[in-house]
């Protein structure tokens, strides 16, 4: 007998570890998950490198040095503009066995530009502001202003081209007018960017240009001018964000079940199981600012309520709209904390068949803000009890 309650009494003591131990799980699981939220926001660049004209002479009397300074704004986090001026020095050449005075020549230029980039990284894997590298492409139209060769240079080198000793056959032909041009100029080209904070990015670009035949004189293209000329650009620098580029918003996570140990020895130790307690159900659904969208991320949030409600035939649940203080006004706000409310009425009746008479909803415009982080105040309060 005395053995058979030693027994009993050590089932018992396993049984109450085993709860504890579940209990302790459920306190120990992550409380909630942080999100992060772009911005919308201007940045800066000021970059240096060089430039390529695509010529005849050999590569490196081609090369010369180049910067950029730009103004822009990334409007989401895939989709940016600026407006660019880059300048400095371009260059011309001529094959070897054309005996001119020098392979090449340069001339000063200015080149304002509109282009559009794409963030390929945050368009690929979702948006991530402590992503060390990031890359994208961008295209871009603007104008190639070009000055005059110096004067000298352009004489001697015309004279060497119509000269009859190196110009037997008249095939040559005399330089553009040696004034100051404005074309049409279009390139494309790619970007790698580094973090170094949360504001600075230290940024490598290549870019590849299409313009107008007079930039580097050469009459190549008949003489109304026809025709391209083209170069590279590779440049390094900053791009530096002129405000916040990100928020971050919490989101809690749903509260555990409650879990019971189940009697082990029924008929030696009666163990009264507690009549189960029907705690309400709350769900906190975000939306993106003035959208009245439900977003895949939050789908199940409503799921959850409706489980909740058929799984409790006498339950109801109130549904509540808001909107944040910090964009907007009144009137925006009232119809988008209105419009957040609906939503989520419309999806418990239509997708899951929820009667209309357990469902009761209300919205407060921005005049109420439940959350202490502006952002998180984009949201339907859902309590079901």
């Amino acid at each position: 007998m005395k053995m058979k309650k030693l027994i009993l009494s050590a089932l018992m003591l396993t049984a109450t570890m085993a709860g504890y131990a579940q209990e302790t799980a459920a306190q120990n699981e992550q409380k909630g998950t942080t999100e992060f939220v772009f911005a919308p926001h201007w940045f800066f660049q000021a970059q240096i490198g060089g430039q390529y004209t695509i010529g005849e002479t050999s590569f490196g009397k081609l090369l010369s040095p180049n910067a950029q300074i730009a103004i822009g704004r990334q409007f989401t986090p895939v989709v940016g503009a600026r407006l660019a001026l880059k300048a400095w020095q371009g260059k011309m050449g001529y094959e070897k066995d054309i005996k001119t005075p020098e392979e090449s020549y340069s001339f000063t230029y200015f080149n304002p530009s509109l282009d559009v980039m794409f963030d390929l990284s945050n368009a690929i894997a979702g948006f991530n502001p402590n992503r060390v590298a990031s890359f994208g492409l961008l295209a871009g139209v603007g104008l190639n202003i070009r000055s005059k060769m110096n004067e000298d240079k352009y004489n001697a080198l015309n004279a060497y081209l119509l000269n009859s000793a190196y110009n037997p056959n008249g095939n040559y032909v005399p330089l553009y007018e040696n004034k100051s041009a404005a074309l049409l100029n279009g390139k494309v080209g790619a970007f790698l960017d580094f973090r170094l904070s949360d504001a600075i990015k230290l940024g490598f670009e290549a870019t590849y240009s299409l313009t107008g035949s007079k930039y580097n004189l050469k009459n190549e293209g008949g003489k109304d001018g026809s025709g391209t000329d083209s170069y590279v650009n590779l440049l390094v620098g900053l791009k530096i964000a002129l405000g916040k580029t990100y928020s971050t918003r919490f989101i809690p996570a749903p509260e555990p079940e409650i879990r019971y140990v189940d009697k082990i020895v029924e008929k030696i130790v009666e163990v009264e199981k507690p009549a189960p307690v029907v705690e309400p159900l709350r769900r906190d659904i975000f939306f993106e600012i003035n959208k009245t969208v439900i977003r895949d991320s939050e789908t199940q949030k409503v799921k959850d309520i409706a489980d909740y409600l058929n799984a409790h035939p006498t339950a109801k649940v109130m549904i509540t709209g808001y909107a944040d203080a910090g964009t907007g006004n009144d009137k925006i706000n009232d119809r988008l904390a209105k419009g957040r409310a609906d939503v989520v009425v419309k999806a418990l009746k239509e997708q899951y068949g929820i009667a209309e008479s357990r469902i009761s909803f209300d919205s407060k415009g921005s005049r109420v803000q439940p959350f202490a982080d502006n952002d998180s105040n984009r949201v339907s309060i859902c309590i079901a009890e």
